[in-house]
């Protein structure tokens, strides 16, 4: 069953006082995801409009020069082909935007133009700053030092994501349910085409419906087990509603480079520790060999204290 987005909450990132970060919490807890809005002093409306113009043209490319950057099946870099899981779907990502010299190096493989290349390297900055931002609004409202896991440091891998949707295709999947591995998704989707939807606890799908001027931030694996199993991860597909081409551009915030574990200051004899230590990489490959997608993986890292 699916029901209309006007559920899914909303969180202002201007509006944001002590007083007002109990609503983000609820947000990530019961929902794992929410809409964003008033975050333009660190992601402008003209850099998000020129990156899709710029998203759209490499997705565009020939498959033989979007064929060029190194292909990682673990880490998400490379092109995505259509596959028979997913045949409407096809990708274009880079491990690490947050590195300067991968981002050049990528354009350089796709043959950017300077101008393509200087939206790309400003979009790349701009949504670390905004990771940044919220990630330190989710610490603050735990009452923890944002500084203490070194979050900055984290690699931010950037994703193309483009979906061939035809008469046939109507009623069928775009991408199949999952979660997202990493820590924090910021999704700034297509503006005209629908398709997206996240689960509910009741587990139910709930449409997110394209909202211009907003993003969409969802919570991923690495969260849950940041937050000691307090943060939820959200469970979502992509389904085709109409036959229209949708493009969007997804930016994950992944994980500590070392150790991955619940942070100290949210385990106690109250709240004992869930998730035995691991890293994000470990994480991702068990993920893989297990074709566990959906956070059923999270599942293999409990602890003798965790509920099962």
């Amino acid at each position: 069953m699916v029901t209309s987005n006007n559920t899914i909450p909303v969180v202002d990132l201007q509006d944001l006082p002590p007083n007002e970060l109990p609503k983000l919490i609820a947000a990530c807890e019961e929902w794992g995801c929410f809409r964003l809005l008033n975050f333009q002093q660190f992601l402008p409306a003209t850099l998000m409009s020129e990156m899709k113009t710029v998203a759209r043209s490499l997705i565009d490319l020939p498959v033989d020069i979007k064929r060029r950057p190194n292909v990682d099946v673990i880490s998400g870099s490379g092109y995505r082909d259509p596959s028979a899981r997913n045949p409407l779907y096809e990708a274009l990502g880079l491990y690490d935007m947050s590195c300067r010299a991968d981002v050049e190096t990528f354009c350089s493989q796709l043959d950017a133009s300077i101008h393509q290349r200087e939206i790309i390297v400003t979009y790349a900055e701009a949504v670390h700053k905004l990771f940044v931002a919220v990630v330190e609004k989710l610490a603050e409202g735990l009452s923890v030092k944002s500084e203490i896991f070194g979050f900055e440091k984290w690699p931010c891998q950037f994703r193309i994501n483009k979906y061939h949707f035809t008469p046939e295709s109507v009623g069928s999947h775009g991408v199949h349910t999952h979660t997202d591995s990493g820590f924090l998704t910021v999704l700034q989707d297509d503006e005209c085409v629908g398709g997206l939807e996240v689960m509910a606890k009741s587990g139910e799908f709930i449409a997110v419906d394209p909202w211009p001027g907003t993003l969409f931030v969802n919570l991923g694996d690495v969260a849950t087990v940041w937050s000691n199993g307090r943060f939820r991860t959200v469970k979502h597909r992509v389904q085709c509603k109409e036959a229209r081409v949708r493009v969007s551009i997804a930016s994950f915030l992944l994980g500590p480079r070392e150790t991955l574990e619940p942070l100290p200051e949210l385990v106690d004899n109250d709240h004992p520790c869930v998730y035995v230590p691991t890293t994000f990489e470990e994480y991702r490959k068990l993920r893989m060999s297990t074709n566990l997608h959906a956070g059923e993986a999270l599942e293999l890292l409990y602890t003798s204290n965790s509920e099962k």
